[in-house]
């Protein structure tokens, strides 16, 4: 049988307020999962694919960090949300759909061809 706890899922699910993706598998290392909601649903793919990288860094770290750096100029803030799960969040004055889809840009520059 597979070794379930070394693997990480990003499931999403389609609410009237846009898509909800979250991370399934982090609880079984004894980390809270990671949560983005409200997302248009053209950045679903992309953002599942931030998850991935969050997840990933997250799963190296030695404790829950504030922030993770995902690349250069690339950091991505976390807060707790009331059931627990990690979401990544905005610096302090920035619009969050104008974040999100800065954020994909410039980790995966081909999300915009």
């Amino acid at each position: 049988m597979a070794d379930v706890t070394s693997e990480i899922r990003i499931v999403g699910a389609e609410r009237p307020d846009g898509l909800v993706l979250r991370t399934d598998g982090l609880a079984a290392r004894g980390l809270p999962e990671l949560r983005a909601g409200g997302l248009p649903p053209y950045l679903g793919q992309g953002w599942a694919r931030v998850l991935g990288a969050l997840a990933r860094r997250l799963a190296a770290a030695a404790e829950v960090p504030a922030e993770l750096d995902l690349a250069p100029g690339v950091t991505v803030r976390l807060e707790r949300s009331a059931e627990g799960a990690l979401v990544p969040v905005p610096p302090p004055g920035r619009d969050l759909d104008e974040w999100r889809r800065d954020v994909l840009l410039r980790l995966f520059p081909e999300a915009g061809a």
